[in-house]
């Protein structure tokens, strides 16, 4: 029998390459499931018409909560596997196969992609965005103490027992760590595989910037005290 692989990409005002990234993931998958997140501009109707199946949050929420939607709506549409991608075209749809290699195989119940893996040329990442995730890791380590490469990346695919077990609660980017510190709390099985990451002036225009790291601290810091 074969398995419903269903990806969710959170979007907010991503008009500019929503429509390309639908039509590259729908190739490869079941299902494509965009998550409007309170955008503003075509982002909806650009994801409709490459034949993507669209949720629509009303008010930013931030993309924690754009991927939690998505999640439990894939779920709800039986999918066996879950992935989750990026709309800025960053990734490369070319990966997917390998990203859900090891789902299929049964040997782990979640796999997370890393760009640190194999980079042979760190000059490809923009400095300022090498600080922000060399923050991030050390962090997330701290945090979780799992031995992590790369603490941020959107590339990720879920097992159906891993998607309905984790819960995303930070609406924000502090999400990613979170689903880390849930793969230790629920005792799943996971492993990194090596991705590359396009960085164009897009991209880094919608990418991370350093005072957003401090942010995600806080979020976490936070959430878990007021737990």
């Amino acid at each position: 029998m074969q398995s419903k692989i269903c990806v969710v990409i959170p979007a907010y005002n991503e008009a500019g390459t929503i429509g390309r990234v639908v039509s590259e993931v729908k190739e490869k998958v079941s299902e494509v499931v965009v998550v409007d997140d309170g955008s503003s501009d075509q982002t909806v109707s650009l994801a409709k018409q490459s034949g993507a199946t669209t949720l629509t949050h009303f008010l930013n929420r931030g993309q924690g909560a754009a991927l939690q939607t998505g999640i439990i709506f894939a779920l709800k549409r039986g999918a066996d596997i879950i992935i989750t991608f990026d709309a800025d075209g960053q990734h490369q749809t070319s990966e997917i196969d390998k990203i859900i290699k090891p789902l299929l195989l049964g040997e782990v119940d979640i796999v997370l992609g890393s760009r640190f893996l194999e980079l042979t040329d760190k000059s490809k990442i923009p400095l300022s965005k090498r600080i922000i995730l060399k923050l991030a890791v050390w962090f997330t380590k701290i945090y979780t103490n799992l031995p992590v490469t790369d603490a941020h990346n959107g590339f990720r695919a879920f097992s159906k027992k891993a998607a309905e077990l984790i819960e995303i609660k930070q609406d924000g980017m502090a999400h990613a760590s979170e689903i880390i510190e849930q793969i230790k709390k629920h005792n799943l099985k996971f492993k990194e595989v090596a991705v590359s990451i396009i960085y164009t002036e897009y991209s880094k225009q919608k990418g991370q910037r350093l005072s957003n790291s401090f942010k995600i601290i806080w979020d976490l810091f936070f959430g878990r005290i007021s737990r």
